[in-house]
């Protein structure tokens, strides 16, 4: 049995769906029940003590980071007997200036996953390419995209191509000990991004980059300051580098990392 964590989101989703296609035991851990087509356990990863039944049996979990005692969930899950673990992590735990936020938790999630005892894998992920459907308010508005960091330009990756790569980890020998980098095919800006949405919606669309200024301003009351300031840090300070183009997904899953317009055709009706 394999437990996922995060399975009404975008990469833990992808990976849900990736396992009932392999014919897979899995279970989704929720905070609420939801839609799904496998078997769902309600618990809290902030309270191990909460999670007995989702792990009865289990012996792998796909892990996202960022939860209050880490060491206590890992310790929770060995004395039930998971054997592997799969961590959601993140190029920010070594980005050049880690003293941020973001990278602090990520840097905390995989110390104590590495120290749980527990056979591990983390992967690390570009930014993911269905960020942009943050964009949807705007464009249900009409044709004009405003958002940061204009000039930069990202490998960004699919959430399925992050699936496949951690169910190989999940299911496959040879994983525990790595740290997987994972990037899409491409180094694209936010208005390549959005030119490449245009296209596949049929629509006139123009993208608007905002000042730094602006940016904080749009960002503030919704976004955590600190979080903010790490956005910041890794976008316009440059410490977070994600343009680099990892081959790993060919490697690991034997096919070649999705195209932006590729998952723009898959979810072009999230658009509509």
């Amino acid at each position: 049995m394999i437990l996922v964590t995060g399975a009404t989101g975008n990469v833990g989703g992808e990976v849900l769906r990736a396992l009932v296609r392999a014919g897979e035991p899995v279970r989704a851990l929720v905070r609420a029940p939801a839609d799904l087509p496998v078997e769902q356990t309600v618990g809290d990863l902030n309270e191990p003590d909460s999670l007995a039944s989702a792990l009865d049996s289990v012996r792998g979990v796909f892990l996202l980071p960022g939860y209050r005692d880490m060491p206590g969930l890992l310790a929770r899950m060995r004395q039930a007997g998971v054997e592997r673990v799969v961590l959601l992590s993140s190029p920010a735990s070594v980005a050049t200036d880690t003293r941020n936020a973001i990278s602090e938790f990520m840097i905390r999630s995989e110390t104590a996953v590495r120290e749980s005892g527990l056979a591990w894998t983390f992967l690390r992920p570009n930014a993911f390419m269905s960020n942009a459907l943050r964009w949807l308010p705007q464009l249900r508005a009409g044709d004009v995209v405003k958002d940061a960091f204009g000039d930069v330009a990202i490998a960004s990756v699919d959430p399925y191509d992050i699936a496949a790569v951690a169910v190989r980890a999940l299911l496959d020998p040879g994983h525990a000990g790595s740290v997987h980098e994972l990037s899409g095919p491409q180094q694209l800006r936010p208005a390549e991004r959005l030119a490449v949405l245009a296209k596949v919606l049929h629509r006139d669309l123009r993208f608007q980059a905002l000042t730094d200024e602006e940016a904080r301003a749009d960002m503030t009351g919704r976004v955590p300051k600190e979080y903010i300031d790490a956005f910041f840090s890794f976008y316009s300070d440059g410490t977070l580098d994600e343009s680099r183009i990892h081959t790993t997904v060919e490697k690991v899953t034997g096919h070649p990392p999705r195209t932006f317009e590729q998952w723009a055709e898959a979810h072009a009706d999230d658009f509509r």
